[in-house]
Parts: C-alpha cells; structure tokens; sequence
C-alpha cells in the first residue's frame, strides 16, 4: 500500500471516530402516508429514548464495520479484493453518516467509547485479513449476516412511530445482506462454530454497551 493510500485509510479512520463521515447516498425516507391516512403518532419520551439507544448502537456497528474493511483491505494483496473491501466501506460509510444524522434529529449523542470500537474492530480485521483471502471474505460473510440478524432485531423493536430510523435501518439491513451475499459469492470460507459463537458474544457486549454509554 501507497503512503498516499495510508494516509486516505487514516483520515477516513479520523473521521469515522469525530463523526464527519461523508455520505454518497441521501438518507434514506419512509414512504409518504396514503392521502387521507392518519399522521404519524409522536413519540414518547420512553420511545424516542429507545430510538436513540438503538441508532447508537448502530453507529457503533458502522464504526466497526470501517475499521474491520479498513484492516482487510491492508491485509490482503488482491487487487480485486482491495475493491471489494472498499465498496462496500463506502456503502458502510453512507451507514456511519444516516446513523449519526439520525442520532443528531433525536437530540442524541454517539457512543463515547468510539475510539475503543475502533481499535479493537481495526485488530480483528487485520488478524481475519492475516489468515487469507478465504479466511477473510469468510469472516465478512458471517459479520454481515449477524449485522442482518440484528437489524432484523431492531426493526421488531423499534417504536411504529419511527417511521424515519425504520427507513434507515431497513436500507442498511438489505445493504448489509448484499455484501455477505457477495463474500459468499466470493469464496469465503465457512467459519468454525466456536468462532461464529465468539463473534456473537463479543456483538452482544458491544451492543449492550453502546446501547447507554
């Protein structure tokens, strides 16, 4: 890798933690209401404090989920893979921006433990990245279907009058199934149970934290 791309890889880590992640996509918006249908019921307190726990959590799994392609792209030496690692980083930054802007709309703030997610997702890539190219692809694979799992998860959980994170949420679920399919497609390898339950375990940490701090 170019000292040039280094420096593009540091300034886009820089930026995933202050929160000033640029987006390629618009943020995604709920369809408008049939004519003559109801408005949208405001939310409670209660249910726009669960909102923002959930977004919160989410920004945090798009601040992972740049520190985890960052570290692949680093790891591997295929060309094509480079590019597969970075479409779908950008996709994922479009993500990390929604997140944080919704965050902002819910008088919310982000995780203050970003730093932290970050450095342990860059050391996890880069340790998938160092097992191979299958090992790698394998190991977005499942990240991204567990990421699909657990949108679904919020998606049940989320309050009905919050037609705008359910926009959001429910664009970055068919993204997230998008790029497992095509890690899958790819030629990852199927990972290990014992690591498939490690991964599951240490998501459940990280969003139950980030949930409140």
């Amino acid at each position: 890798m170019t000292l040039d791309e280094l420096i593009t890889e540091f300034d886009r880590g820089l930026r995933s933690i202050a929160g000033v992640s640029r987006m390629s996509r618009p943020v995604p918006r709920p369809e408008p209401l049939d004519a003559g249908a109801p408005a949208a019921p405001e939310m409670t307190l209660a249910e726009s404090s669960h909102s923002a726990g959930l977004m919160r959590v989410n920004h945090v799994g798009e601040i992972c989920a740049q520190a985890l392609y960052q570290a692949q792209k680093l790891a591997t030496r295929s060309p094509a893979l480079k590019e597969a690692f970075e479409h779908a980083a950008r996709e994922e930054e479009d993500h990390l921006a929604w997140t944080a802007a919704r965050l902002q709309e819910l008088e919310s703030r982000p995780s203050l433990l970003n730093p932290l997610w970050y450095t342990g997702a860059l050391a996890i890539g880069f340790a998938a990245g160092c097992l191979g190219d299958k090992a790698s692809l394998g190991f977005m694979a499942e990240t991204e279907r567990q990421v699909e799992r657990h949108l679904d998860g919020h998606l049940q959980t989320l309050p009905e009058a919050d037609r705008q994170s359910r926009a959001i949420v429910t664009q970055m679920r068919d993204d997230e199934r998008s790029h497992g399919q095509s890690a899958s497609d790819a030629g990852g390898a199927e990972l290990p149970m014992p690591v498939k339950a490690l991964m599951r375990a240490a998501s459940k940490v990280m969003t139950r934290t980030a949930y409140y701090v």
